[in-house]
């Protein structure tokens, strides 16, 4: 059997870094003998959390177009030219049957020379609402796996096969990690358990207002996991030494994040696709706070896709420093809500996402090699 080689491309965030990864690891769990190279975008963090999962990577000179005008678009078309040849350099060198783009600044080039020069290529749409590159590469790439319904008003509909978000294995099953998690964060299991997770860099808005909440939260007797990111990490420690051995606590990057969750009673997020797909997947009552610094606002369409399933509670971003604590406290003392939450939730997970893309990619290859 002719050795399969595999190129996966995207990055910036956690959220386009982790699916790629689950993608790759279901790709070796079918094809164990498969050679796989990550393409990401120099100076972003897959460059270093891709090599941690145990993958090579390459960096192309890219980053986004900023909608302000800033001196960084002025070298904008540079990149571009730069990452074009430098994708169908690695292309030529690494030789792909199949090149899989997760999203993220570097994915775009990838996929435009990829399909130019004939490998299968796969869009893996995360959120309910587009990005302009994908529309564009759409027309382009052989498959678009997508996590939402109605996605045929922005892609081919012949193309689109609805798979779910792949995330990280370990939160596949939380069975039996409440007591494992309770005892690896020092939890009493007599209170109620908030998380807070701002996605893969922390998010401002959400780290000040949870910073509002700790006299709150103290007073309910209420415990709180709160993961900031790097940048607001020490300003989260000096606040919560005031309460120290009461269950309220603060991390730059929560690692067991599969314990996190099974502690949790109630989890506040941004609404990233990834975390919105590990949320449906663990079943867990939330209350989102869009980002609004992303491009098409995709956030707050991936978060009304569940609203409008009566799955979360939304809270503009502009309103969270007055009106989080409040909802959250009132959220969290009202267990028919938070069980109705809980239910609907999870009746949108997908289970196997990772799994079902690793398959599609293998048939369209042998679909290929057939025609050929």
């Amino acid at each position: 059997m002719k050795q399969l080689r595999i190129i996966l491309s995207g990055g910036g965030t956690g959220g386009h870094i982790f699916p790629a990864v689950a993608i790759a690891n279901a790709i070796r769990t079918l094809r164990p003998d498969a050679e796989i190279l990550f393409v990401g975008a120099e100076g972003k963090m897959e460059m270093e959390k891709v090599p941690a999962a145990g993958y090579k990577i390459e960096g192309l000179w890219i980053s986004g177009f900023q909608r302000k005008l800033t001196m960084s678009n002025l070298a904008f078309p540079f990149k571009v030219i730069s990452s074009l040849k430098k994708a169908r350099k690695i292309f030529k060198s690494f030789k792909p049957d199949a090149v899989i783009g997760t999203g993220g600044f570097a994915s775009g080039p990838m996929l435009q020379v990829s399909a130019k020069l004939g490998a299968v290529t796969l869009i893996q749409e995360q959120n309910s609402y587009p990005g302009i590159t994908n529309k564009i590469l759409s027309k382009k790439v052989d498959r678009i796996c997508v996590a939402y319904n109605g996605m045929e008003k922005y892609f081919p509909k012949e193309k689109i096969l609805l798979t779910g978000n792949p995330v990280r294995k370990d939160i596949l099953s939380l069975e039996g990690k409440r007591e494992r998690g309770l005892e690896y964060f020092g939890l009493s299991t007599d209170k109620k358990i908030i998380l807070v997770i701002g996605g893969s860099l922390g998010a401002r808005t959400i780290n000040e207002s949870i910073l509002k909440c700790l006299e709150s939260f103290d007073r309910k007797n209420i415990q709180l996991v709160w993961q900031t990111g790097k940048g607001f990490f020490e300003t989260a420690k000096q606040a919560v030494v005031n309460y120290e051995n009461k269950g309220i606590m603060a991390f730059d990057f929560i690692q067991k994040m599969d314990y996190a969750y099974a502690v949790a009673d109630l989890v506040i997020s941004r609404a990233g696709a990834i975390s919105i797909s590990e949320l449906c997947l663990v079943s867990k009552p939330c209350i989102l706070i869009p980002s609004p610094n992303v491009a098409e606002d995709h956030q707050t369409k991936n978060a009304m896709a569940l609203v409008t399933n009566h799955a979360a509670v939304i809270i503009k971003d502009t309103d969270a420093r007055e009106k989080l604590c409040e909802a959250t406290l009132a959220l969290i003392n009202d267990k028919e809500q938070c069980d109705k939450l809980s239910v609907n939730i999870g009746h949108l997970a997908y289970m196997d996402s990772a799994n079902v893309i690793a398959n599609e990619v293998l048939s369209l290859i042998n679909r290929k090699s057939i025609k050929n």
